[in-house]
């Protein structure tokens, strides 16, 4: 495993209140408001943000951004960040999370998937919904953060036939996978569309194992 020793540090040494979390990335403590509909960093998002490969002239693309932490930690190191989500309460809320922590290259759009951008990236990060859907469960805009449709691969497989026209070529992406939908599958797609596909971190529950996947386009 990569980072896990960081990753048990920081979800131990996290201040969690009612409105807010305050959580220590690797330079600064960031304030991170939360909401009731709105997905909170938790072992997922901690394990992406701890293995992120930015670079300084990367002009990055998050899809579905919830709280907005991963794309605060990104543009501490990249050219510029741009962030997407279909919940238009994570949208309002990472812009907030902006404000509070005086970060101000970054900007986040209202849209789904890949759909409201109109450009290229360097670098593109996603953790997508990834567990298979219940039959019986509330539909509320929450929900769509961790509900992946029958198989748990309903936007994963989406973004897949979408991510090659926005990313450079020579681009990278940064996602995180579940042993819940098929992470093997994941990155046999990648494979089959000529990027060069690695697992760089990994985490183990016991109900399953999530994954940060790095994949590079050959050119």
């Amino acid at each position: 495993m990569i980072g896990n020793d960081n990753l048990i540090r920081k979800i131990r040494y996290s201040q969690c209140k009612e409105e807010y979390m305050y959580l220590t990335d690797s330079t600064d403590r960031l304030i991170i408001r939360r909401h009731p509909e709105v997905y909170d960093p938790a072992e997922d998002t901690l394990l992406l943000a701890e293995n992120l490969t930015v670079n300084k002239n990367d002009r990055v693309l998050e899809v579905g951004v919830g709280s907005g932490y991963v794309s605060l930690i990104a543009a501490q190191k990249a050219e510029s960040v741009v962030g997407t989500d279909i919940n238009v309460h994570a949208v309002r809320l990472a812009k907030l999370n902006a404000r509070l922590n005086n970060i101000r290259n970054v900007d986040f759009v209202l849209g789904d998937l890949l759909g409201p951008i109109g450009k290229r990236f360097s670098l593109i990060l996603i953790n997508p919904p990834y567990l298979p859907d219940a039959t019986r469960i509330e539909r509320r805009p929450i929900d769509l953060s961790w509900n992946g449709g029958k198989d748990g691969r309903s936007m994963v497989d989406r973004f897949l036939g979408e991510v090659e026209e926005y990313l450079d070529p020579g681009g990278r992406i940064q996602m995180v996978q579940s042993s819940a939908s098929g992470y093997g599958k994941t990155m046999e797609n990648l494979a089959a569309l000529n990027f060069k596909v690695k697992k760089v971190a990994e985490k183990r529950f016991f109900f399953e194992s999530i994954y940060v996947l790095e994949a590079t386009k050959t050119e």
